[in-house]
């Protein structure tokens, strides 16, 4: 039996083909090492979050993130609800708020859920994987399993926006998030604690809509890891790591700029410390490769 047991709430970035499934990969392998089980929700939806950039209601927005719940509760039973995709985290967490907290919202999600035979006791405690590390597992027992340390690899902790509501990570500085940063030391690697731009929003959704806003944004979060020298970004966001990576030839394009700066996942340096393969670290899913830790999984 593992050690640690979740109702796993994977969300659609995730899936094979996805933006953000070298994430689930380099995850699974974490796990692993962990001795984290991953119970997967049977017939999960997707959250809602896009459709809140879309107009697409409050009500079917929390509706949906209320059937992940009651599906939770239903199959998983006694099992915490875990995510790794952020907004998902947000998106579950605010719906299980407002449900606890509008009398008026509970009774028409209730009334949507009875039409698929559902019902939701709204009780299960909801965390991102960052808060499990961090708050369950702890740096500690992180660090008797490094077997490669990132040994000379100076990296900045993008902790994003999402994971830095007020229901984050517990005893955490919203101005400047440590759990990233004593990560990265806890892996071996030289974590930047100055970083400012640590909370810095990457535009999200805007990237579609108003795009140079959004590299603007991006623009500034890359700059500041330059200047203090990183050899990369690590962040617990797929949305994060997706703008911050990809978007980069843009900036360069279109401000001179030459960053080629590689943004990976915190699950991604834990698998490569572990000692696992660069392929179960899903380096290969790297749009600007890391190098470096490339080199350390050998």
């Amino acid at each position: 039996m593992a050690k640690y047991t979740y109702s796993f709430y994977p969300g659609c970035s995730s899936q094979t083909g996805a933006s953000s499934s070298n994430y689930m990969v380099s995850v699974r392998t974490m796990c692993e090492e962990l001795d984290i089980q991953l119970n997967e929700i049977p017939d999960w939806n997707c959250c809602g979050a896009s459709i809140g950039y879309a107009g697409g209601g409050e009500l079917p927005r929390l509706a949906l993130s209320a059937r992940n719940i009651a599906l939770s509760e239903k199959h998983n039973p006694n099992q915490e609800i875990l995510a790794t995709c952020a907004a998902c985290w947000l998106s579950t967490r605010e719906a299980a708020e407002r449900l606890q907290h509008d009398a008026g919202i509970r009774g028409e999600c209730d009334q949507a859920l009875a039409a698929a035979n559902l019902t939701i006791k709204n009780t299960t405690p909801i965390k991102h994987m960052a808060e499990v590390l961090v708050q369950t597992i702890g740096f500690e027992e992180i660090r008797a399993k490094v077997k490669k340390p990132l040994s000379g690899i100076k990296i900045a902790g993008y902790v994003g926006c999402q994971t830095n509501r007020p229901f984050g990570i517990a005893g955490e500085s919203f101005e400047n998030p440590q759990y990233l940063d004593n990560l990265v030391t806890a892996l071996g690697g030289e974590a930047i604690p100055k970083y400012e731009k640590k909370v810095q929003c990457c535009g999200g959704a805007l990237a579609f809509s108003e795009p140079d806003k959004s590299q603007e944004m991006i623009k500034g979060i890359l700059e500041a890891a330059y200047d203090h020298g990183a050899d990369m970004l690590v962040t617990p966001c797929p949305v994060c790591q997706m703008n911050t990576e990809v978007y980069q030839d843009q900036i360069n394009a279109a401000h001179g700029t030459k960053f080629k700066i590689p943004v990976v996942y915190y699950s991604t340096l834990m698998a490569v410390a572990f000692g696992r393969s660069a392929k179960d670290a899903a380096l290969n899913g790297q749009v600007i490769p890391a190098k470096k830790l490339e080199e350390i999984a050998g």
